[in-house]
C-alpha cells in the first residue's frame, strides 16, 4: 500500500543536521506513527513521504524554511523562573517548557538569574537544514476513530 491521505504510516528515522551531526534516531524503540495528510509531522517531510510504500528506504532533505524555520534573533525574552517547567537544576542550555497563548512551547535557557531566566524561543533546530534517513515499516488505512481524532493510535502514535 502506498502512503496517501488517511493512511497510518510507521517509520524509523535518523535525523542529521546539514553538517552530518546526528540529532536523534528512533532505532531501539517503537517506530514513529502518524496519520498522513493531517499535519502531524513537518509538512515538508510529509510531502516527501507521499507515494512511498512499506519497506522503502529514503533520504529526505529539508531546508531550514521547510523544517523548523529560520532563527529569529529577537526571540530571546525574560521569563519568571516559576513559569518554566523543567527537570533538575536550571542551567544555561536547559530545554524547558513555558505556557503561551498558543499552548506549550519549548524554550532554551540562555541566562539564569535569581528570579528570572532569559530564554530563546526558537526551536533548537531552527536555522538548520535537516536530513532524515527513513525506513517505512508499515502503511495501513486509518480507522474511523483515528480519522475522527486526527492522529494515529497505538505504538508510536497517540495513546488515550
Amino acid at each position: 500500500m502506498q502512503i496517501a491521505k488517511d493512511t497510518v504510516v510507521q517509520f524509523h528515522y535518523v535525523l542529521k543536521t546539514e553538517d552530518g551531526t546526528e540529532v536523534e534516531k528512533s532505532a531501539g524503540g517503537d517506530p514513529v506513527s502518524y496519520l498522513h495528510g493531517h499535519g502531524n509531522i513537518l509538512p515538508g517531510l510529509e510531502a516527501q513521504l507521499s507515494g512511498a510504500s512499506e519497506g522503502d528506504c529514503l533520504s529526505v532533505e529539508l531546508s531550514a524554511e521547510n523544517a523548523y524555520g529560520r532563527r529569529q534573533e529577537n526571540a530571546v525574552q525574560r521569563v519568571p523562573i516559576k513559569h518554566l517547567q523543567h527537570t533538575g537544576k536550571l542551567r544555561v542550555g536547559t530545554i524547558a517548557t513555558v505556557q503561551t497563548d498558543n499552548g506549550a512551547r519549548q524554550v532554551t535557557v540562555v541566562k539564569v538569574g535569581k528570579f528570572n531566566a532569559d530564554v530563546d524561543s526558537n526551536h533548537p533546530l531552527a536555522g538548520h537544514n535537516l536530513c532524515f534517513d527513513i525506513e517505512i515499516t508499515a502503511v495501513r488505512q486509518a480507522t474511523a476513530e483515528e480519522l475522527a481524532h486526527g492522529h494515529a493510535h497505538g505504538p508510536g502514535g497517540h495513546h488515550h
